[in-house]
Formats: structure tokens, C-alpha cells, sequence
């Protein structure tokens, strides 16, 4: 990379170096490399193509498929003096022809459209004749079937894209991308260069909070957190209307947006919510995805989602600007009854649905680990480089208090063995609550030792330690609609007491003491308001609320001083720097007390090097499966074939560990399968294939002769 993309980097966006992976990903791009940029939220991924876009010659196309984040990029790129638009269906026909005149005299560096717009065979035309820079898609986990959000209008496109022949390089980018999605991309787009910075936000912590009323707690944290933005994400439209009904009498500045409002009003309420005209929005998932506002203090959750990617993404929504900023899940049991209704009430074919309720059952254990929970969701996403709490989330931070629960661990395994290990979560804790429910009896669980042994605690309280067993892998599930309960040999070691089972209680997050002038911050964020009014642009798109506080801890005196706080570039000087150092100066007249911060470098920390594995590789793919990998997934992640991570899976069911046979056949199945089998003089695979119905695959076959110990 020359001094010309550094000096961009500097002069446009205010930055002195890149971030981990901005450099690499830049450097591919310039060197016509198709590339895949994973980075996570507000990790800089448009700068990725923005920098080679205004160094090379031509037109950016960005393929984007939500309006919202078209218009937010086009105005910051705009407010920079960058020439940018946007084409898709907002504009009126009149408007459209306009912008695709000027976008044919290349008057241009950046156009963002929406996938649909390559249906067009004007604009295709309009393309083909212009000289291109390079394509790039955004959100390009929506291309790929595999993805949580996937778009088919979106993957539909590149056969249209194929038809032209001069564009030079692709570039696609993504927060939130298992391996599988990634895989799939690159396969896509003929992408042979992968930028992964990992998943982890250092500025973010997580807290997953149990047994709260969810009103209440909401209510409280607000009055906690007064001044701040943030997203509230509900389960239901219903649930949406409730609490934005409940929190605007209390008279708390909040906006609500779900899919049963007119496009107007959400239009309305997301432009509010931008320009901070409303603090908080109480919102479904309908909302948030592309929405570019880098100051949400704190997101949400009053709801369990249904799987990790979608929670990982929208919490991701806060802290944007690299600010300290919290993620909070409220957690009730009725959330997992709510997202199973979803999954059993869906289009999907039933092998798809196993693969949900594995996603899910990932989501549950989230809720109730009590281990640290960003390296749970570091370890979903296979990109944990070594086994270090955060100390930060919930249950890494001291504010906690500990008890140990290793005699009634004891006691609940010892109930879902005499169980037979063939019942769940609800049906063991009314056991070891002594239940007088009729099912009790018909199945005759009130004759066993275990019936009644924890009568002392409610069924729900119980409840909640059993999920804490199944979340730290001390009780393995079959996956399904209604998982049974199975012991493992963590569970030995637990029943042997060669192991003890402690857990936590999860406190109110506090927000950190200020490092910085609040009543100076809040004076700059006053006139950055009044400045973006006047522009009708978002006020982050002048500077981000990162930036107001650095101006705030080193109070600037000069142009010089001012080009030195992060984010502030020579163009943004040039339109802003004035107004806000005059701010700066006045308020240091009034405090000539007070300290500037003695400015310290801020250069990236490397990313460690993973340690090597030293666990069996058989045991490093069954654990794979069992925190809820496919195992396609495990076959890509790990770089082997199926039929090795199958072989993997069947020696440890050998040695003893359990496998959820009902991922790979049901009943049916295996008895046709024996059936064969039994009927065969001399059975082999190949025989018992041919004999049985097309659908049964090797894998199917071998599954069920394993799980019967016949081979």
C-alpha cells in the first residue's frame, strides 16, 4: 500500500492508522484480488472499500440491500466532499433517470443500489458502459443460504453481475459469518482471499439477566442510564406496543418501530431515532440492520432471539464508535416455548428444522452458562483463541455472589438416571419437586428413590439449575422439539465428586465513571445537533460521540491540536474544526482549572496466535457437534471431509459419549435399515444401500448399524 491510500485514510476520515485487517483487505483490493473482509461491527469494513474506491480510478458499485444504510453512507461520504448517491426504490422515476444520466458522464466515485436494480436492463446497460473501480456487497451474509438473514433477491443477482466484463475486482463484507456462510460466499463471487479479524468487541459487554421482572428492570435501567441511546428489542409487535405504551407515560423520550406501522411512520420514527431526536427505540427485529448510528450505549434484548448469529448481530448494534456500551438478554423460560412454536410452525423440511433446534438449544445454554459469555459466543463462531474470560460481561465481573450447588448437582443427575434418561427439563424438576401431576404417576417416577429429594425448592428454581447442568455441559440433550436429558461423563465426574458445581447471581450493570469533561461533552454534542440540523444529516456523521469525548479529555487549542484527536480529518476540519474549537475555547475560560489528559499512542494490539489443541482430534469434532456445529460446518472448519468428522462422531459414541441419533434418522428409518440387515447373508454397505430407498445415504445407514453396535 503507497502513502496515497494512508494519506486518504488521514485527510478524509481523521484516522493516523488502520485497523486489524483494514490494511490487508485494502491492499487485495488494489491488487484486483476478489476478497472477503469479516470484521465485526464497527470495525471499520466501509473504509475497506471506500479508501480503494478514491484511490482507483472509476465508479464503486455498492450493492446494499437496505435503504436506510444506502442513505446514511451516501450522506457521510457527501458531508465529506465526496461525490456519492444512491439509487433505489425511494426515489421517484424522475429522480432515478437523473442520477443514472449523471452516473453514465461519471460524475460519481460511489453509487449504492439495491440488488433489484440489477432486474434493470437500462441500468445493467448504464453499468456496462461506464469504467468501474470495483463491486462490492454489503451484508453479504445475505447472499448465502446458509446465512441467518438470507436474501434471495440478493444471491439472485450474480448471474446478472457475470454478464458484465468489466468489472475489475469484487470485495464483500460482513460482520457475522460461520463457516459455512463463508464458504459460500467464496463460492458465489470465485473469492480466493479471506480477511477474518474475528468476532470479538473489546468495547462491549454482555449480561444475561434471569428471574427479573422485565418491565421493572427495563425501567430501572433506563433511570440508570438518562442521557444515553439505546435499542430495546421485543419478542412481538404486541410486546413492542406495551412497553412503549408503559415507558412514554413515564415520560422517557423512546420511539417504537415493528412491521405493522406504515412505511411513512417507520420512516419517521428510524429518521428521529438517527438524528437523536428520540433517545430510545423500542423495536423488533424488523429494525436495525445497516442503521449506522455509532453512539447506542446499551442494546436490549426483553426477549430471547432464536439463534446466536441474529443475537450476536443486533447486540452489535451498540458501540459502534469503539464506546464502552452494553449488550443485556432478559431471560424467561416462556421465550424458549415461544421460539420452538416459531421453528415447528415454519416452512422448513424437518432436517432443516434438527438444524434450528440445535441453534436454538446453543442459545439456551447462552442464557443459562455461567461460564464468561463472550467466550461462549467466541466459541460458537470456532474463533476463540484461547480459553480467557473477558472480565467484563456478567459473569466475569466480581459484583457477584457465589454459591456452591455440587450436593443437589448430584442429586438432580442421580434423578435423570433412575429417570432412565428419557424424559426433559419440566418432567425432572417435577420429580425432584415431589409433583402430584398426573403424568407422574402414569409413567410411576413417584415410585423412584429420587421422587420429591429437592421438595424444598420450587419447580422453577430447579428448572433453572438443570438448564445451568445442560449450559455447562455437565448433562448432555437429544436435540428436538422436547430434548430428553442424558448423563455424559463431565456428569460422571460430578456424581463421583471428582468435581464441584458452583454459580452466580448477575447484578444491574453500572455505567463506568467518566474519564472525560461531561458538561464540555455535552456542549459539543449540543452544537453537533445544531450543525446537522442545519444539514439534515445524522449527527454522527460530523463526528461520532468517540470523538466528542476526546475532544473532551485533551481540550484542542489548535488546527494542529484538533487533527490530532481520532476522527477528525482535514475535511471535517475545514467545515467543523472552528466552530467546535471556539466551544472548546469558551468552556476553558469558564474551567482554567481543569487538566487536559496526557495523550497516549493508541496503536492496534496484534492479534495472539491460537495455541495448538492438544485434545484427541475425535473429541475436538464430537465437541464440535455437540455445542451445536453441523457437520458440514465441522467439515469446513476443521478441513477434512464429511465422512472423517462422521467417523470422529461414531468413536466416541464407542468410547462411551452420547450422540442425538435423531439428527440422522428417526424410527422409521432405522427399522428398515435392521430390517435389511437382518435379511442379508453377508451384509455390506453397498448391498444394504441398494436395497433400500434412494433418501438413505451412507451416512444414514452407518448411523444406525453404530448407534446398534453392529459396526
Amino acid at each position: 500500500m503507497s502513502t496515497k491510500e494512508e494519506k486518504i485514510l488521514q485527510t478524509y476520515f481523521g484516522y493516523e492508522t488502520f485497523r486489524p485487517g483494514q490494511m490487508e483487505t485494502i491492499n487485495h483490493i488494489l491488487q484486483m484480488n476478489n476478497t472477503l473482509a469479516v470484521m465485526p461491527t464497527g470495525g471499520g469494513k466501509s473504509l475497506c472499500y471506500q479508501i480503494p474506491g478514491l484511490s482507483l480510478n472509476g465508479t464503486a458499485i455498492i450493492i446494499s440491500p437496505l435503504i436506510s444504510l444506502m442513505k446514511d453512507q451516501v450522506d457521510a461520504l457527501q458531508s465529506l466532499g465526496i461525490s456519492a448517491t444512491y439509487i433505489n426504490s425511494s426515489l421517484s422515476s424522475a429522480e432515478q433517470q437523473t442520477r443514472l444520466q449523471d452516473i453514465s458522464a461519471g460524475r460519481y466515485k460511489f453509487v449504492y443500489v439495491a440488488p433489484e436494480r440489477f432486474d434493470s436492463g437500462y441500468f445493467i446497460n448504464v453499468v456496462k458502459r461506464i469504467k468501474l473501480s470495483l463491486v462490492a456487497f454489503d451484508e453479504a451474509h445475505c447472499i448465502s443460504q446458509w446465512g441467518h438473514d438470507f436474501r434471495p433477491s440478493y444471491r439472485s443477482i450474480v448471474p446478472n453481475l457475470q454478464k458484465l466484463n468489466n468489472i475489475p475486482v469484487f470485495v464483500a463484507l460482513t460482520a457475522t459469518a460461520t463457516e459455512e456462510v463463508i464458504s459460500d460466499i467464496q463460492q458465489l463471487l470465485h473469492i480466493n482471499h479471506v480477511i477474518n479479524t474475528g468476532f470479538e468487541r473489546e468495547n462491549l459487554s454482555f449480561h444475561v439477566v434471569k428471574g427479573k421482572d422485565k418491565a421493572t428492570y427495563v425501567r430501572s435501567f433506563i433511570d440508570e442510564h438518562k442521557e444515553e441511546s439505546g435499542i430495546i428489542y421485543t419478542a412481538t409487535r404486541k410486546q413492542a406496543d406495551s412497553l412503549f405504551d408503559q415507558l412514554t407515560r413515564r415520560g422517557v423520550n423512546v420511539a417504537k418501530y415493528h412491521a405493522g406501522l406504515s412505511e411513512q411512520e417507520r420512516k419517521e420514527v428510524q429518521s428521529a431515532f438517527i438524528h437523536d431526536e428520540k433517545s430510545i427505540m423500542v423495536a423488533t427485529n424488523a429494525f436495525g440492520m445497516g442503521i449506522d448510528k455509532s453512539n447506542v450505549r446499551y442494546v436490549i434484548h426483553y426477549a430471547m432471539p432464536m439463534n446466536i448469529e441474529s443475537y450476536y448481530q443486533e447486540a452489535g448494534r451498540a458501540g459502534r464508535d469503539g464506546e464502552h456500551s452494553d449488550c443485556i438478554l432478559l431471560f424467561s423460560p416462556q421465550d424458549t416455548q415461544l421460539q420452538k412454536f416459531l421453528i415447528e410452525q415454519s416452512l422448513m423440511e424437518e432436517g432443516a428444522k434438527q438444524g434450528e433446534y440445535r441453534k436454538l438449544q446453543a442459545m439456551i445454554n447462552y442464557c443459562h452458562t455461567h461460564g464468561c459469555l463472550t467466550t461462549f459466543i467466541l466459541d460458537y463462531f470456532n474463533d476463540s483463541v484461547e480459553k480467557k474470560a473477558c472480565g467484563r460481561c456478567s459473569n466475569c465481573v466480581e459484583r457477584q455472589e457465589k454459591s456452591e450447588i455440587t450436593e443437589e448437582a448430584q442429586m438432580i443427575l442421580s434423578c435423570i438416571k433412575r429417570m432412565g434418561e428419557r424424559f426433559g427439563v419440566g418432567m425432572t424438576a417435577k420429580v425432584l419437586k415431589g409433583s402430584k401431576d398426573k403424568k407422574i404417576k402414569d409413567f410411576r417416577l413417584d415410585k423412584i428413590s429420587t421422587y420429591g429429594i429437592l421438595s424444598a425448592y420450587t419447580e422453577k428454581e430447579l428448572t433453572e439449575w438443570i438448564h445451568f447442568l445442560i449450559a455447562e455441559q455437565l448433562i448432555s440433550t437429544e436435540e428436538s422439539r422436547f430434548p430428553t436429558l442424558k448423563l455424559n461423563q463431565n456428569s460422571v465426574e460430578v456424581l463421583k465428586g471428582k468435581r464441584q458445581v458452583w454459580m452466580y447471581t448477575t447484578p444491574l450493570p453500572i455505567g463506568e465513571e467518566a474519564d472525560y469533561q461531561e458538561d464540555l461533552f455535552q456542549k459539543l454534542r449540543e452544537l453537533r445537533k445544531r450543525i446537522a440540523d442545519e444539514k439534515n444529516v445524522p449527527p454522527y456523521v460530523l463526528f461520532s460521540d468517540a470523538t466528542l469525548k476526546e475532544l473532551s479529555r485533551y481540550f484542542p487549542v489548535t488546527k494542529e491540536d484538533m487533527l490530532a484527536i481520532k476522527g477528525v480529518g482535514e475535511k471535517k476540519y475545514e467545515q467543523f474544526g472552528e466552530a467546535f474549537l471556539s466551544v472548546i475555547q469558551v468552556w476553558r475560560k469558564d474551567n482554567p482549572d481543569v487538566k487536559e489528559k496526557i495523550r497516549i499512542g493508541d496503536t492496534p494490539k496484534p492479534r495472539e496466535k491460537k495455541i495448538t489443541d492438544d485434545r484427541p482430534s475425535h473429541m475436538i469434532s464430537y465437541q464440535s457437534f455437540q455445542s451445536g456445529k453441523s457437520i458440514k460446518d465441522i467439515a469446513v472448519i476443521r478441513d477434512m471431509s464429511k465422512q472423517t468428522v462422521e467417523g470422529h462422531l461414531f468413536k466416541a459414541f464407542h468410547e462411551g459419549y452420547p450422540i442425538a441419533w435423531g439428527i440422522f434418522f428417526n424410527d422409521k428409518e432405522e427399522a428398515a435399515v435392521l430390517k435389511v440387515w437382518n435379511e442379508m447373508d453377508e451384509p455390506k454397505l453397498k448391498p444394504i444401500k441398494e436395497a433400500l430407498p434412494e433418501e438413505y445415504d451412507y451416512t444414514k445407514i452407518k448411523a444406525v448399524l453404530v448407534k446398534n453396535e453392529i459396526m
